[in-house]
């Protein structure tokens, strides 16, 4: 896959070769209601012979018509593009979501970027804008395409009679409900991030932590404790990881991410990890000292190697 990135407008030396299928949306998280969304431009590619590209945006529109501080993404860019070469895509473009862009009436938006990227047919699901909702949405699409391209609507996808959407999945995250997010991403959740010092509290323990510090403004998970997946380098370890204030030692550090990672005895600090979410196991509980913690923890690690099992 190729990945293109724009700023605004859009140049005649990065427009695609070949028609295409142009597929259509901010796909923050990539979850099944995206991929059905995307896996339908891909087959409508590959069917007709033409190059499925996929044009999105490098921050939330939501940024910039409401302005919105300290907006909380599923996926990186970086997180986004490795979720969408797994379903097909050959060309993935990055548009700059700048104020210029965002002031392009919907049938310049047509014109320069739906026709200017060769689309013979355009795909997005039922909710997709490129403007004001009652005037820019899949309804009026074929008015401003004028028969120069075809639309393909993606009907909105339930799991048990709930949409699968963006701002669902965030909710089920922030309330520690990680299972039930994992099921609407359709893959285990995420948080990317460097390896920084912390205070050690862990190795006088016995249970030595990574701290994490995650890239951009990723949403962390609700406060508490969760069985684990980390990737360094190349391989995947079971862990456990604590979202938390460490409230028995009344450290003054803030939320901080602390995995304990199983069977795993290296110095990583400085390296780039993944760390996975693969279920709640227990909210943060103050203890009287390290005695009790300790028990707790014993308890939590074979609570997570059940869950990681």
């Amino acid at each position: 896959m190729q990945i293109v990135n724009v700023k605004h407008p859009l140049l005649e030396q990065q427009r695609p070769a070949d028609d295409t299928v142009l597929i259509m949306g901010f796909f923050d998280g990539v979850h099944l209601g995206h991929q059905k969304v995307i896996k339908t431009g891909v087959e409508l590619a590959q069917k007709h012979n033409l190059k499925a590209v996929l044009m999105t945006f490098d921050r939330s529109p939501r940024t910039v018509y409401q302005h919105e501080k300290n907006f909380k993404y599923l996926s990186t860019m970086q997180r986004k593009a490795q979720l969408v070469e797994q379903l097909g895509v050959d060309y993935l473009y990055f548009v700059q979501f700048s104020e210029d862009f965002a002031h392009l009436q919907p049938q310049e938006f047509v014109d320069q970027y739906m026709v200017g990227l060769k689309a013979k047919y355009v795909v997005a699901g039922f909710d997709y804008t490129y403007g004001k909702k009652d005037i820019a949405n899949m309804q009026r699409l074929p008015e401003y395409a004028q028969r120069r391209f075809e639309t393909v609507t993606v009907p909105e996808q339930l799991i048990n009679g709930q949409k699968i959407g963006s701002s669902a999945i965030k909710m089920f995250i922030s309330q520690g409900h990680i299972q039930t997010a994992n099921e609407f991403l359709g893959y285990s959740y995420q948080n990317q991030g460097e390896v920084i010092h912390g205070l050690q509290r862990g190795r006088t323990l016995g249970y030595p932590t990574a701290n994490l510090a995650v890239d951009g403004s990723q949403l962390v998970p609700a406060i508490g404790v969760y069985a684990t997946r980390i990737k360094i380098g190349k391989k995947w370890y079971g862990a456990m990881t604590s979202v938390g204030y460490n409230v028995t030692f009344k450290e003054n550090t803030g939320v901080t991410i602390e995995t304990n990672i199983f069977d795993f005895d290296e110095q990583i600090y400085g390296q780039h990890v993944e760390l996975e979410w693969v279920r709640y196991l227990r909210g943060e509980v103050k203890f009287d000292g390290a005695e009790g913690l300790i028990k707790q923890l014993e308890l939590d690690k074979a609570n997570a190697l059940k869950a990681l099992d």
